[in-house]
């Protein structure tokens, strides 16, 4: 199965997903397509007057009887015109109402207040007084989505600098120690020389996990004993990849929540530490986003970029939430590059981040 497939089947699993909700959105309102049809044709094909003697035109004989208006109509409007499936499908006034309930939905589906306003106001744009269908409206709505996404639509920069530093931070549960092992596993299979430090030195689970990540990819792991320096860890992990001449060096670090002061100032110890060594490092710093955290992925991301210098970001469990977009969120209000996303614990359920890809499946379109 393709990752797309895979997005998209875990991204629209939910009944409340942002593509079940276009199609309620468009058929609450829907009315009768009389657009489409225009009414001169049922004058031309209507049965000639009949007299006054005859009770009614449908016992005047004919040599040929006259289609009704209801038969000609679908053959000959689909001749000419050639209607599609969203030509076909219930359609509904884009006005006010709509749009409100649109903005409402989009906020719903975590995709914050700014951005929905933002996106609805721009579906609206020169449409308003229109009938659109739901796919046609998710059509639009894709377009918004992958517009916003694709400026930060980036794979992890590989610099010639060695070892490329890169540190992995965010909050507890969000899935840094696996995203550290698929990545790892990920550039050893392209070739690149990868080391591991386990930084996390206050919990042994997630040194074993890296521990068993390494061993599958051939990656060597550091590893220092239960609960000592994390910083220093990090220095003596520079140290031995530069001496072996390692393309990557990945650095995990301890969970932590943004609002424990002690914490974050043990990571911003950890980056002086990393610069005595090499200043210009680390070379990428990854926060590492739960999905199903919502909103206050946007909080983290603030609090990570003041300690931190956040440089990039990987989205992880998509696949444990039906509202997604929080990713687009995060791309509108930062800017910042988005690496990669993952759909569940799979090596293959990481993958780099496409814009066009995300932002289809998001809205529950085929590619």
């Amino acid at each position: 199965m393709s990752f797309f497939s895979k997005l998209r089947d875990r991204l629209t699993r939910s009944s409340s997903k942002i593509g079940g909700g276009l199609d309620d959105l468009v058929a609450e309102g829907a009315t009768p397509d009389t657009e489409a049809v225009p009414s001169a044709p049922q004058e031309e094909i209507a049965p000639p007057p009949a007299p006054t003697s005859v009770p009614a035109p449908v016992e005047l004989p004919a040599p040929e009887p006259a289609p009704s208006a209801s038969q000609s109509r679908p053959g000959m409007l689909g001749r000419l015109f050639g209607k599609s499936k969203a030509e076909t499908e219930p359609r509904r006034e884009l006005n006010d109402e709509m749009l409100e309930e649109l903005e409402e939905m989009l906020i719903q589906a975590d995709m914050g207040v700014e951005t929905s306003l933002r996106v609805t106001a721009n579906i609206a744009e020169g449409r308003l007084g229109r009938r659109v269908s739901s796919t046609e409206l998710k059509e639009l709505l894709a377009g918004e989505i992958a517009r916003i996404m694709t400026p930060v639509a980036q794979p992890l920069p590989l610099y010639p600098k060695r070892p490329q530093v890169v540190l992995v931070v965010g909050v507890n549960g969000a899935g840094k120690t696996t995203t550290i092992g698929k990545l790892a596993s990920q550039f050893k299979a392209a070739g690149k020389n990868v080391v591991i430090a386990a930084g996390d030195t206050f919990r042994a689970a997630a040194v074993e996990q890296l521990q068993v990540w390494g061993q599958r990819a051939g990656v060597p792991v550091m590893t220092a004993p239960e609960g000592s320096d994390p910083a220093s860890l990090a220095f003596d992990a520079m140290t031995r990849a530069e001496a072996e001449g390692a393309d990557l060096l990945m650095i995990d670090t301890a969970g932590r929540l943004q609002n424990r002061q002690d914490l974050m100032e043990e990571l911003a110890k950890i980056v002086r530490v990393i610069r005595k060594k090499d200043p210009s490092a680390p070379h990428n710093t990854l926060l590492v986003l739960d999905a199903t955290t919502g909103q206050n992925a946007l909080n983290q991301v603030e609090t990570f970029q003041k300690l931190a210098d956040v440089s990039g970001l990987v989205m992880t469990k998509l696949d444990g939430t039906a509202r997604g977009g929080v990713l687009v969120a995060l791309a509108d209000r930062f800017g910042l590059p988005i690496h990669a996303i993952g759909v569940g614990e799979q090596i293959d359920d990481l993958d780099a981040f496409d814009a066009r890809d995300f932002a289809r499946a998001l809205v529950g379109l085929d590619g």
